[in-house]
């Protein structure tokens, strides 16, 4: 479990963190997907000595308002913040708290892989590729890394240069090359995690297994099996 101290931001609003839990308010902390938006609420929670609420964002109007009347000063967590188009009505009544992405705070990546690598038992020092930014899954993707490295011995690869044939203005060959860039980039990030990299391209998981017939997958070394792209046919 990395400490509070250590998540990325904490050097910023950290230095309000003793005020902000003197405060009778509710506390909103809200977060994009892995940036430790749980861990943190339960220890805000712990140290206020009050309840909290997970996925406030999910809940109904109704049921936030009776937990809201039943825990004035409980801490809630969410991905969705005042910002959002379209935020809760009771996020207005509530001390809202952004957590920070890894990659808007590169100086915490060595107390956050530290942290994991206790966590996971794993021996210091980590090799320095698992520190490499961009991060998109933020802490998640962190221990997802150390544990990777941990069990199989793997390291995050550099990505290879996107490139199209440029030799060619056929748009299929174009367009195919880029789809097997993209989906090749997005297995090697999640370390062949196929869930994690459906979610990174955006596709259902049955769509990236017809990608992956399509144009194979570099980490598991599986080859295409679907036929060959047929090209557009030029107009005579």
């Amino acid at each position: 479990m990395i400490p509070l101290e250590a998540l990325p931001g904490f050097a910023s609003w950290g230095r309000n963190l003793e005020v902000l839990l003197a405060r009778p308010e509710p506390i909103w902390v809200y977060g994009i997907a892995g940036a430790g938006v749980s861990h943190a609420i339960r220890e805000l929670a712990l140290r206020r000595g009050t309840p909290f609420m997970d996925d406030a964002d999910q809940a109904s109007p109704a049921m936030l308002e009776t937990w809201l009347k039943a825990h004035p000063g409980g801490v809630l967590g969410a991905h969705r913040g005042p910002e959002d188009p379209a935020p809760p009505p009771a996020i207005h009544r509530c001390l809202p708290l952004r957590l920070w992405t890894v990659d808007e705070a590169p100086d915490a990546l060595p107390s956050c892989l530290e942290a994991l690598a206790r966590e996971l038992e794993v021996a210091l020092p980590l090799p320095p590729a698992l520190g490499r930014l961009p991060c998109p899954g933020n802490l998640l993707e962190l221990h997802n890394r150390v544990l990777r490295w941990k069990l199989l011995g793997q390291a995050p690869e550099g990505d290879p240069p996107l490139q199209l044939p440029m030799e060619t203005d056929c748009m299929a060959t174009n367009l195919h090359a880029l789809e097997r860039m993209l989906l090749h980039r997005a297995l090697r990030r999640s370390y062949g995690n196929r869930a994690e990299s459906a979610r990174r391209l955006g596709v259902s998981r049955r769509q990236l297994y017809l990608l992956i017939d399509r144009h194979g997958d570099p980490v598991r070394g599986s080859l295409p099996v679907a036929p060959p792209l047929k090209r557009l046919k030029k107009r005579e």
